[in-house]
C-alpha cells in the first residue's frame, strides 16, 4: 500500500522560498496524481495544487497562484511542492495526497484522495 512522507517545513521569512517534499514507498507515485494541501492554524484543509501523473500542474487556490509549484521526480519516487514569496497567510501544516484510478488530477477536495500523509509544518514569520 502507498505510504506518503513529506518532508521539508521550517521557519522562513516573509518574502523567502522553501521546497516541500513528498516521497512515496510501498508503490510508484508515478502511477498517482498527487495534490498538495494545506490546514492552517483553526481553519480547515484547503486545496492548493495537483500535479498529474504526466506532470501536468492545477491550481486550485488563488492565494498561491504565481508562487507555488508541484514538480515530480519519478527516479526518486518524490513530488515536490515549491513555494516561493511567502507570506505569513501561507502558515500552515501542508500534507501531500495521492489518489489512484486516474492519470489526471481530480477535484482538491478530501474525498477525492486516497492516500494521505502526516504533514509538515511551514511557519513564515519574520
Amino acid at each position: 500500500q502507498l505510504q506518503l512522507v513529506e518532508s521539508g517545513g521550517n521557519l522562513v521569512q516573509p518574502g523567502g522560498s522553501l521546497k516541500l517534499s513528498c516521497a512515496g514507498s510501498g508503490d510508484n507515485l508515478d502511477s498517482f496524481a498527487i495534490g498538495w494541501f494545506r490546514q492552517a492554524p483553526g481553519k480547515g484543509r484547503e486545496g492548493l495544487l495537483c500535479i498529474s501523473t504526466r506532470g501536468a500542474t492545477t491550481v486550485s487556490a488563488d492565494s498561491v497562484k504565481g508562487r507555488f509549484t508541484a514538480s515530480r521526480d519519478n527516479a526518486k519516487n518524490s513530488v515536490y511542492l515549491q513555494m516561493n514569496s511567502l507570506k505569513p497567510e501561507d502558515t500552515a501544516d501542508y500534507y501531500c495526497a495521492a489518489t489512484s484510478g486516474t492519470t489526471s488530477c481530480p477535484p482538491l477536495t478530501y474525498d477525492a484522495y486516497d492516500y494521505w500523509g502526516q504533514g509538515t509544518r511551514v511557519t513564515v514569520s519574520s
